[in-house]
């Protein structure tokens, strides 16, 4: 099926720590469905949540990101509230598919979504409950487990439990590390994405490391998700696309070397020295059992359109489900737009298939609204 010319939002930016890249994402998503012929507008979330209708030069990749950062001196219009953005959107006509590319809070956990939909309008990937559910990595591991899918066993700390008692819950950490032949710990938020806020504790029973580990990952987030640390896991990723089991297919796995310890924000976008590959070497069987559990927890979580699932691989080969991310990204080193490519997807075409779930999503929603000849 070839996309007819549609009238496409694209979303970037955001309030969020993964602002930058969500620039990055969003501008390519946009200047692909533009040159295909589309009629897209570009829209900026500043990091004060403040919305911009940018001009369309926007997109042009021989513009520097960081212009972005001064959106008035674009030409911009606004800034907009999110109310009277969105009221400038569902005003269009035709109206719009909104293409949201905004990682991490805001964009993924499912109140942007929530926004669209007050709205009344078509958007691209998860619902706001999907959404939630997989930007939070505890909720997400429940499903997981609930499934029979294999995940990390895990802590949980809050930040309100972990303010009134420090000490228990440092001995609890300490205890459960002490049950793994490895006792280093993994610390990372657990709604946050890009590797942000995350760090190894390499000995638990050092206080003062496990403290400042807590205290890296609660300046993200209250709720902070501890594991066993896997030395040297294989981390490889899967892309889904789709929004029912009969049309729902996953593509890969990929992996990724990472040029540091683990793939944290620095290996992913400033070293350079980390490997994405689309294709990852393994057994074709392993790599068949990966891919039907990336789209076994997809519909799990009721996702839809398109994300990303990532696992690691221990060194005796058990995939570990890792998290799932409803917006992931479209920079140069992503392996979502990658690994549909040998797929038969190349970029353009993956974007444009996302719009068409998008809308094949809508039409299939059911009406909730009651015309005026229906009201009581």
């Amino acid at each position: 099926m070839t996309l007819a010319r549609t009238a496409i939002s694209v979303l970037f930016g955001g309030p969020s720590a993964e602002h930058d890249v969500s620039l990055v994402s969003g501008r390519a998503i946009g200047s692909a469905l533009l040159e295909r012929g589309h009629d897209v507008s570009a829209w900026l979330i500043d990091l004060d949540a403040r919305w911009w209708r940018l001009p369309i030069s926007a997109l042009d990749a021989a513009l520097p990101a960081t212009v972005l950062h001064e959106p008035a001196a674009l030409g911009a219009g606004g800034p907009l509230s999110a109310a009277a953005a969105l009221e400038d959107l569902a005003a269009r006509q035709p109206r719009p598919v909104i293409f949201p590319a905004i990682h991490g809070p805001f964009g993924e956990d499912g109140q942007l979504q929530s926004l669209l939909e007050s709205a009344d309008l078509v958007y691209c990937g998860a619902g706001p409950a999907a959404s939630a559910v997989g930007m939070d990595k505890s909720i997400f591991k429940r499903i997981c487990g609930a499934l029979e899918l294999p995940v990390l066993p895990w802590m949980e700390v809050q930040a309100r439990e972990h303010a009134a008692q420090p000490e228990r819950i440092e001995r609890d950490l300490v205890d459960f590390s002490d049950g793994f032949d490895d006792r280093r710990l993994i610390c990372k938020p657990a709604r946050l994405g890009s590797s942000i806020g995350i760090s190894i504790v390499r000995d638990p029973h050092d206080r003062a490391q496990l403290r400042a580990a807590l205290a890296l990952a609660l300046e993200r987030d209250d709720l902070v998700l501890v594991e066993p640390y896997l030395d040297h896991p294989r981390e490889l990723e899967t892309s889904v696309l789709g929004n029912t089991r009969a049309d729902t297919v996953a593509f890969g796995p990929g992996e990724v070397v990472p040029g540091r310890e683990f793939y944290d924000y620095i290996a992913k976008y400033r070293s350079g020295d980390s490997l994405t590959l689309e294709q990852a070497d393994l057994d074709p069987a392993l790599a068949a059992d990966i891919r039907t559990a990336a789209v076994e927890v997809y519909l799990a979580i009721r996702a839809c359109g398109f994300a990303r699932v990532d696992m690691l691989l221990s060194g005796d080969g058990i995939p570990f489900i890792s998290e799932i991310n409803t917006i992931p990204g479209f920079t140069p080193i992503s392996l979502f737009p990658r690994m549909t490519a040998l797929g038969g997807y190349d970029f353009t075409a993956t974007c444009e298939r996302i719009v068409e779930l998008a809308l094949e999503q809508a039409a299939s929603r059911p009406r909730h609204r009651l015309a005026a000849d229906e009201l009581p």
